[in-house]
């Protein structure tokens, strides 16, 4: 009987003592809430596991495209961290919301024109050349500026400098997801695509040409940054420091993006 209560004491001793070494560890664990861009999704369904295995927090992440995101942030949403393009987080400084000196570029993703397959392949090195190649095609989809997308926004502002957005109006379908520019292709109703790269990657059924040429180019620069309201800084911050590691490099030019 003596023998069976000192095994008990034992045994009850080395659980205690092993909970008392497994406390700082599950404590030490946080549940980072990330609000991001829908165009940075890609990078983030890779790069969010490899993060939680190394350091042993959870990630909860919502997507919208930029405009959405941007007035959560600016609303007051909860959220430890925001990885939004540059020009929305420069907003967010500008209010407030955001802790500026946490402002970290983490990628750039360059605009790409791409064709349905069987579509011959359009000379784009130039910016008269890139203007001839949308004049002369039959059907153009990029996203739709009016859904928050960085990359239509800015590629509004491209038409629109070209002196082309007339031209085009009667051939240009605007649609809100990549999903639903791969369903076009699919059906035979797009000719020509506009999109970040990794986007363009994401869809099948088509020949990416090239970036668009360099006068007309206008990357879009994922940002990460804490806003004011994060209760979690610090795991917030270890998230942002991985992002900018030689193994998440490896990831976002997987992507079709580039290291920022």
């Amino acid at each position: 009987m003596k023998a069976f209560l000192k095994r008990s004491l034992s045994f009850a001793a080395s659980i205690s003592f092993a909970g008392i070494l497994l406390t700082p560890i599950l404590s030490s664990a946080a549940e980072i809430k990330v609000a991001s861009a829908a165009g940075f999704r890609v990078v983030m369904r890779d790069v969010g596991p490899q993060f939680e295995r190394a350091h042993g927090h959870k990630l909860v992440i919502s997507y919208a495209n930029m405009g959405p995101t941007l007035k959560k942030v600016q609303e007051g949403v909860a959220a430890d961290l925001v990885i939004l393009p540059k020009p929305a987080v420069d907003t967010l400084v500008k209010d407030g919301k955001v802790v500026a000196a946490s402002v970290t570029p983490v990628a750039r993703s360059l605009l790409y024109l791409a064709t349905a397959k069987g579509v011959p392949t359009p000379d784009i090195a130039s910016p008269e050349e890139f203007k001839r190649t949308l004049l002369a095609a039959k059907s153009i989809t990029y996203a739709d500026p009016k859904g928050g997308s960085a990359a239509g926004t800015q590629l509004a502002k491209i038409i629109d400098q070209l002196g082309i957005t007339k031209d085009l109006q009667s051939k240009v379908l605007l649609l809100p997801l990549s999903t639903e520019m791969a369903k076009a292709v699919a059906a035979g109703k797009v000719e020509v695509l506009l999109h970040q790269h990794a986007n363009l990657k994401t869809i099948s059924g088509i020949d990416i040409v090239g970036p668009l040429p360099g006068s007309l180019q206008n990357p879009v620069v994922f940002t990460a940054v804490i806003p004011t309201n994060s209760k979690e800084t610090g795991a917030a911050k270890a998230l942002i420091d991985f992002l900018r590691t030689p193994e998440s490099a490896k990831v976002i030019k997987a992507k079709g993006m580039e290291p920022a």
